[in-house]
């Protein structure tokens, strides 16, 4: 009489194991141009796109058996070079986490193995971590690509659709893909992008470039 009740149990513990993950926005800017034409993306290529801000705000989900609602963590990077060029390595890449400063230890832990997991061997060597009140918010669809990411007073980004007088010329193109994966995708225009945080032995402010992405994720674990 034992085996139904055990076999349900099994069958729900499987079902609950394979619906855990997460979903979410994510915003990312470079210090290079991500919608260009051809030449000048070779123009930068070797010389920019060696650093980068990106975040994800887990929407609903879990990880790690921690639950992650509204919850949100940021990946900064310095590479050694062009992030995405693909006739050379950009590695090695030192990278800071910042965490959410509202979650707890364990959403702090779930947190840091979900963006390791999501940003790959970009976040693997990573030589800080803070932990920060995160903002990310999105206005509207990724399709207005208006997004807006604050931690704490170390990274900001802010995006704008893009328009046609941000094209750097007529055969502009989707030259680099996004940091990480991504449910769907739109290039925008980065009113603001800036790190000003330790660990990676620089700072920027580099605004004012179709540098952005702006997407929606979900993952499951």
């Amino acid at each position: 009489m034992m085996r139904p009740v055990i076999l349900i149990l099994s069958l729900l513990c499987a079902t609950l194991a394979f619906g855990a993950g997460v979903q979410g926005d994510y915003v990312e800017a470079r210090n290079a141009d991500v919608f260009v034409g051809a030449c000048f993306a070779n123009s930068e290529g070797g010389f920019a796109g060696d650093m980068a801000v990106f975040g994800w705000k887990i929407s609903t989900g879990t990880w790690q058996g921690a639950t992650l609602d509204g919850l949100s963590v940021v990946g900064v990077v310095r590479a050694k070079s062009t992030l995405g060029d693909p006739n050379h390595s950009a590695y090695p890449v030192k990278s800071v986490l910042i965490v959410d400063s509202r979650a707890n230890a364990e959403q702090r832990r779930a947190l840091k193995a979900f963006a390791q997991r999501m940003g790959g061997d970009l976040l693997q060597d990573v030589v800080r971590v803070d932990y920060q009140p995160i903002a990310l918010t999105i206005d509207g669809d990724i399709h207005g690509a208006k997004a807006t990411l604050a931690a704490g007073d170390l990274a900001e980004i802010q995006t704008r659709a893009l328009g046609d007088g941000d094209h750097t010329c007529a055969n502009s193109v989707v030259w680099y893909m996004p940091l990480t994966k991504l449910e769907h995708a739109m290039p925008a225009f980065a009113v603001e992008n800036s790190y000003r945080g330790q660990g990676l032995g620089a700072v920027w402010k580099s605004p004012g470039k179709p540098s952005a992405f702006v997407g929606a994720f979900q993952v499951q674990e």
